[in-house]
């Protein structure tokens, strides 16, 4: 009789960010994201040089938990959520602990995408979801596998959900999504006419 087993199982990390103390008022947080983005020209120059659709704070301001009291809650927050996810993956921390590296805004205006990446040196990433109105992009998750799948065939279509190449994440408002760093993303065309706007970070391990 064959046995056949899961081996070497990749993990994703869904909760509302509200599980958690402090309480991060929805409408507050909107707004926040709003209103530093209208201010952050250097952001703005940043996306226009670079062909970044709409806007991101990461390379303009990395502060954000110093500059805005919502902000610094939220850090209070996400440590909550990375630490529940770290207990899950059963790191051995040793001594040390996943601390923030950086958090960052992201504003995608309708026909907005962000291509597919990971964030190397970092240990654990994540979103949290600020507004994400009806027909918006889902999170699109790669199999880490798929580059050195080589020559295979391509998956069923009713294939279970664990044994295919891609798999795309609907995140709701309040949703905060955590997935290991070296697991490959992407953002999806924004086919809605009004704007998605998340905020991602990283998190690292200091010794």
């Amino acid at each position: 009789m064959s046995q056949i087993e899961s081996l070497f199982v990749t993990r994703l990390y869904r909760a509302n960010l509200n599980a958690f103390k402090p309480t991060i008022d929805a409408q507050e947080f909107e707004t926040s994201c709003n209103v530093i983005s209208e201010d952050d020209d250097a952001g703005h120059d940043w996306c226009e040089e670079n062909g970044y659709p709409g806007y991101t704070s990461y390379a303009s301001l990395t502060d954000l938990p110093w500059r805005f009291p919502i902000f610094a809650d939220l850090v209070k927050v996400l440590d909550q959520h990375v630490a529940e996810f770290a207990k899950d993956l059963e790191f051995d921390l040793g001594e040390g602990k996943l601390v923030l590296e950086d958090l960052w805004i992201n504003i995608l205006p309708e026909g907005g995408s962000h291509g597919s990446h990971i964030h190397p040196h970092s240990v654990i990433s994540g979103t949290t979801y600020v507004a994400m109105p009806k027909g918006t992009s889902a999170l699109k998750l790669e199999d880490p596998r798929h580059p050195m799948m080589m020559g295979a065939p391509a998956r069923l279509k009713g294939a279970r959900r664990e044994m295919k190449n891609f798999i795309y994440v609907e995140p709701e408002v309040g949703d905060v999504l955590l997935w290991e760093s070296w697991l490959r993303h992407e953002v999806p065309m924004n086919m809605a006419e009004e704007e998605r706007i998340s905020v991602s970070f990283n998190y690292k391990w200091v010794e």
